[in-house]
């Protein structure tokens, strides 16, 4: 079984801090996914303090206070990453 693939969206200033709207993701879980983007970007440090800060859609489910370990990513998956947005 390969290891599922998909795409990572970054909204406002996530979007900002990682210098693209869109990469791919190939992991298992969230916590994986997420841990190759900060490797990706290492060269801007404010992305991983960004990602700090945001909430995640996977495949439009609220992932909330979830341990991203345990958040199973999906082939063709979407994995959306939202900022604190202003009066929100």
């Amino acid at each position: 079984m390969s290891t599922p693939a998909g795409t990572i969206r970054y909204w406002a200033a996530a979007r900002a801090a990682a210098g693209t709207a869109e990469e791919p993701y190939t992991a298992w879980t969230l916590a994986e996914a997420l841990d190759v983007a900060r490797q990706r970007h290492t060269a801007r440090p404010e992305f991983a303090r960004v990602l700090l800060r945001c909430s995640f859609l996977v495949d439009g489910t609220p992932v909330g206070t979830r341990d991203h370990k345990t958040i199973q990513l999906a082939e063709g998956g979407t994995v959306e990453v939202l900022p604190p947005f202003a009066g929100g």
